[in-house]
This record gives structure tokens, C-alpha cells and sequence, in this order.
């Protein structure tokens, strides 16, 4: 079968590889769509070592199926069943799972290979974080699932409040799904861009009121363009950061009103330092918050969301393309021609 195999950064490559048969407690899926993501694009140009500690490694993990065969000793899924999976479980007794912290689990089970005409799950992720899904969602809008579950974590960590101003800093898939989620909670949301095509996208999401800076370069005045538009210009109840740069990290704390809180959720380079005015961090009592990962109470949830069709995950896709249009379709994502692609094997 046809497989995107990663060899290291810059080197990703779609291969006939030998078709899997599931081991016990394995679930085989045909995977009918994979979606790209953020960390696909960042693994492809600077690895990730967390993802891929071995390579060359198969690539992608966001997906939707039929499940086409079962390893011995599964319970729950039958061939022809139609699902969902995420592409990690938490081992459970890990000093972090111990403390309720699964998202921080030092033994993550990592499931890799979306790109493809079949993938296998894991038996910790079939028993743990895959879904069945229902006749009426198709798998296009099931396949983000894996990064709607990440939001749902940040949102847990906001503390947003009916009412309140959120400021999103990106509106890229991470950064629409919190704009979506944060305005089914109540809040006002500004969203935050330099692209016009995803600021429109995020009106779709429910934002209030849209920022463009690409007209605007220079650090203080963005900070002082995204104050004017939050009430009484004090700056944000919450400020979410979703695009996983150092200056968007500061820029973020910077437009927050005494008090608030920041989630700081886009990943960033590894070694990357940001700043703080400490002084304001003390005298105006912000929470900063880093975020990262999910935990199956939240895959849960994440599910739950898409099932009842209060998150459309169509809304994230730009295009369906073959598998063969992988790279190109990286390409586009860093330059801000879409959103997510879908890829049909």
C-alpha cells in the first residue's frame, strides 16, 4: 500500500509499504480521510523528537475509517464500523497519570501513519481514545479530532466566563476551534491574523470582530491596535495565543487587562525564550498558563462535540485532495493558503 514515510526534516516521502495485519488488541483502519495539521508542518521542517524518536518513521495522525480487520482480544469494534481515534494514550501510572496530569504522561503512546491506505491502532488507543462514529458525520468533519481535543484542553484552562473578551492571537485550525468553542462558552472573541481569508474564516467561527495586522509591523503598535478594540482599551479578560511564536507568546501577555489570564497553547521551537515584564506580571496579577496535549476526558469531550454538530469540523477543511499531494499541501499551509487539507487515499 501507499505511505507517507518521514526520514527527517525536509525528507518526507510517499512509499509502497508492506500492508499490516492487526496484533492482538490492534484495530486495522482504511483510512478514508487524514487531515493535515500544524505539527505535521512543524515535524516535516524541524523533526520531533516526542513524535518520531526513531526514524525513518510513518507520518500523519489525524484520521477517520472503517475498520477493515481486529486483532485478537478486541471488544468494541467490529469490521465495517466507522471511527475515530486520537493519536495518543496515556500509560496511567506514570507519576503524571498518578496526579491526574495524563497530558503530561512520561510513557505517551504515539500512534503515526494517517497518510495512508490503512493504519493500525495501537491496543492502548483502541482501548482507550477511539470512537465509533455516526452514519450522519462524515469522516472529513471526524478526522480533526486529534486537535479539537487539545482545545478542549486549553479551553478547561481559561476560566472564560459569559461576557468576557477573549483576544485569539491566530487564526489558523488551532486558533478558529478556540474562537468556536470560546463563543459557545459566552465570551466576545477578537480574532487576531494576517491573513484576510482565515480573519473571514474566524467570523464563520463566531468571532465578534476581526484584527488584521500585516499592515501593522512594529510589536508596541499591534499591542496598542488589539487594546483599542477590547473594552475601554484595558485589554483582554483572556488572551489565547495559537500560533507557536516567541513575539505572538509576548504579544499575547501584553494585551491583557489587569487580572486576566493567558493560555499559551502554540508550540514553539525548542530553546525559545520569550520576555515578561515583570513588573506588570506582579502589580496587575496576570495567570499565565502553558498548554499542551490532551487527556481521553477530553478526546471525550472533543467527540461529543463534533457527534452533536456544535463544532462542524468541515468548517477547518480548505480542500480534499489525493494522497500523493501531501507536500504541496504543507506548503500551502505554511503560506497561508489554507487551513487543513484533507488527503483521500
Amino acid at each position: 500500500m501507499r505511505a507517507a514515510m518521514f526520514y527527517g526534516p525536509g525528507d518526507l516521502r510517499l512509499e509502497d509499504v508492506p500492508a499490516g495485519e492487526p496484533a492482538p488488541g490492534e484495530v486495522l483502519v482504511d483510512v478514508k480521510a487524514a487531515a493535515t495539521c500544524g505539527t505535521d508542518l512543524k515535524s516535516y521542517r524541524r523533526g520531533h523528537p516526542k513524535l518520531f524518536p526513531t526514524l525513518p518513521s510513518r507520518f500523519g495522525h489525524e484520521f477517520a475509517g472503517v475498520v477493515s480487520a481486529v486483532g485478537d482480544g478486541v471488544e468494541g469494534f467490529a469490521v465495517g464500523d466507522r471511527v475515530v481515534a486520537a493519536n495518543t494514550a496515556p500509560c496511567g501510572h506514570c507519576w503524571a497519570c498518578t496526579r491526574g496530569r495524563q497530558s503530561l504522561c512520561e510513557n505517551l503512546e504515539f500512534l503515526n501513519g494517517a497518510f495512508a491506505e490503512q493504519v493500525i491502532i495501537p491496543p492502548s488507543i483502541v482501548q482507550r481514545n477511539t470512537y465509533l462514529l455516526p452514519d450522519d458525520l462524515d469522516f472529513a468533519s471526524a478526522a480533526p479530532l486529534e486537535p479539537l481535543a487539545t482545545v478542549v484542553h486549553g479551553m478547561a484552562e481559561t476560566g472564560i466566563e459569559l461576557g468576557d473578551t477573549v483576544v485569539v492571537h491566530g487564526a489558523g485550525p488551532i486558533g478558529l476551534m478556540f474562537v468556536r468553542l470560546a463563543t459557545l462558552r459566552g465570551a466576545n472573541v477578537i480574532s487576531v491574523d494576517q491573513s484576510p481569508w482565515r480573519l473571514r474564516q474566524a467570523l464563520v467561527a463566531g468571532a465578534v470582530e476581526t484584527i488584521d495586522l500585516t499592515d501593522t509591523p512594529d510589536a508596541d503598535d499591534r499591542v496598542a491596535l488589539i487594546k483599542r478594540h477590547t473594552p475601554h482599551g484595558r485589554g483582554a479578560d483572556v488572551g489565547i495565543e495559537a500560533v507557536g511564536l516567541p513575539g505572538v507568546w509576548e504579544q499575547t501577555v501584553r494585551t491583557l487587562r489587569p487580572g486576566a489570564t493567558a493560555v499559551l497553547f502554540g508550540g514553539t521551537p525548542k530553546g525559545a525564550p520569550f520576555s515578561v515584564d515583570s513588573s506588570a506580571m506582579h502589580y496587575e496579577e496576570y495567570t499565565l498558563k502553558g498548554v499542551f496535549h490532551h487527556t481521553p476526558n477530553y478526546v471525550r469531550t472533543a467527540v461529543e462535540l463534533l457527534t452533536s454538530k456544535k463544532v462542524d469540523g468541515s468548517m477547518l477543511i480548505t480542500e480534499h485532495r489525493p494522497l500523493d499531494a501531501l507536500l504541496p499541501s504543507l506548503e500551502d499551509m505554511a503560506a497561508g493558503r489554507g487551513s487543513k487539507y484533507v488527503l483521500v487515499p
